[in-house]
């Protein structure tokens, strides 16, 4: 196991920066013709911070010495900071970030050709998207790639870069259907629920299998003090819990509005500027 930094740790963190300078200075220039910009802007930061500390802190570290820890930091990532940024619409943002360096007619001319949805709906189909989320939850979960990420500390950051960009992926239909609801009332329901089985299947093999399944933590567990197997369980149950509450919860409220009638998603974001809009903030 290692536990110094990786050299690709840097990088990173440079990229989020940077990434935190390019959207705020968007955010500055259209904030007075996007509806809840400063709700936009803490989302999107909270989820880059929470994505840093994941990342590059002494946190980044913890799960070589827990797996609770480890489930928690992917969690985190897939269910919280991923969800968070694109709240933020960045997609959005960063497009007008850099308007001001184009004359008016280039930036109308930019508006129409590349709208924001050509350039995530190839990306934002719901297969797409719920195979790359689940896939990489149980991918990184056999112990061979497991042990993998937990020696070498390259594939362990690429690992949790990852679990971020598969978070990202999973998320893109729904904060879709929240902000523009393309799809059907079921749809948001049935995907979510749909998520929850193979997390809950390899929470419960972890909880329920009776045996250590990672050697890493053969010796136990250094932060909890908790046996090996006492510590996969109780990751486990983290997962299980989790997991439900933060898709099945929402699945089941939505539904229960869809049956009753009242809106399903009363929040409704604009997300489309128009020219005229975007050339009086670039100006």
């Amino acid at each position: 196991m290692h536990c110094e930094s990786s050299s690709i740790v840097l990088p990173l963190i440079i990229a989020l920066i940077l990434l935190t300078l390019v959207y705020s200075l968007g955010w500055y220039r259209i904030g007075k013709v996007l509806n809840n910009s400063e709700w936009r802007l803490a989302s999107f930061l909270i989820g880059l911070t929470l994505t840093a500390g994941v990342w590059a802190t002494p946190l980044a570290y913890l799960d070589h010495r827990s797996l609770i820890w480890h489930m928690v930091q992917h969690l985190v990532l897939m269910t919280v900071a991923a969800p968070l940024i694109l709240l933020g619409r960045p997609g959005v943002v960063l497009r007008y970030s850099l308007l001001r360096s184009f004359s008016p007619r280039v930036s109308d001319q930019l508006i129409r050709y590349a709208p924001s949805h050509r350039f995530t709906g190839p990306f934002a189909h719901p297969v797409l998207c719920w195979s790359a989320g689940t896939g990489c939850v149980i991918l990184w979960h056999v112990p061979a790639l497991f042990e993998l990420g937990m020696r070498s500390k390259w594939w362990h950051d690429f690992e949790q870069v990852t679990f971020l960009v598969c978070g990202l992926l999973f998320c893109l239909p729904v904060i879709e259907q929240w902000s523009e609801c393309k799809r059907p009332r079921w749809f948001v329901p049935v995907y979510l629920f749909l998520a929850t089985l193979p997390c809950d299947t390899l929470s419960a093999f972890l909880t329920f299998c009776g045996r250590v399944v990672y050697s890493s933590y053969a010796s136990g567990a250094e932060l909890t003090n908790n046996s090996a197997l006492r510590d996969q369980e109780c990751a486990g149950v983290t997962m299980w819990v989790w997991v439900t509450f933060v898709y099945l919860v929402p699945a089941v409220m939505i539904t229960i509005q869809g049956l009753s009638g009242s809106a399903l998603l009363p929040i409704r974001f604009r997300t489309q500027i128009k020219p005229v809009e975007a050339r009086r903030v670039s100006t």
